[in-house]
């Protein structure tokens, strides 16, 4: 008996010293990252034959995001349910904190938005313009279009030009 309560204690040791480990060992493997931040957490949905969406995932998580992707093929039923205005919308739809992310917005702008953290319901790149992340040949950097800020109405202001 005793010898059964030594083994549980060493596991039970073993567990707290791992996660003591981590404790002070996971500070510094979180200031490697882009930026020394942690990875900001979003949710992607996607349709699963879509290869734009996997690049910007892709982009994003270059870009120090950790993207938890869902893939869902009644994409405009799911854009109803959320309340992305049918004006803005693109082909996949991301939540960050409390915004929505319509298309190939920038990760730059996403950051933007979260270190401001304006009034809106989002930020949306409208349909699919060919030289925004996810859409852009590789080596060509994203150029030549806007992002925009959204309300739940469809109301929307410029947010950015690239």
């Amino acid at each position: 008996m005793s010898d059964m309560r030594t083994m549980q204690r060493r596991g039970f040791l073993t567990k707290l010293a791992g996660l003591a480990a981590a404790g002070v060992a996971g500070p510094r493997l979180w200031a490697q990252l882009p930026g020394g931040m942690a990875p900001t957490p979003i949710t992607v949905y996607k349709s699963s034959t879509c290869g734009c969406c996997t690049k910007w995932v892709d982009h994003l998580r270059a870009n120090g995001f950790a993207c938890a992707v869902h893939d869902h093929e009644e994409m405009e039923t799911l854009k109803d349910e959320m309340g992305v205005p049918r004006g803005v919308r693109s082909c996949h739809t991301g939540i960050v904190d409390k915004y929505l992310i319509e298309g190939h917005v920038p990760a730059s702008d996403i950051r933007r938005l979260l270190a401001e953290r304006p009034k809106t319901a989002g930020l949306a790149v409208p349909e699919m313009p060919p030289l925004t992340p996810g859409m852009a040949p590789d080596g060509v950097k994203p150029k030549d279009f806007e992002v925009v800020s959204f309300q739940a109405d469809g109301s929307t202001t410029l947010f950015s030009r690239h």
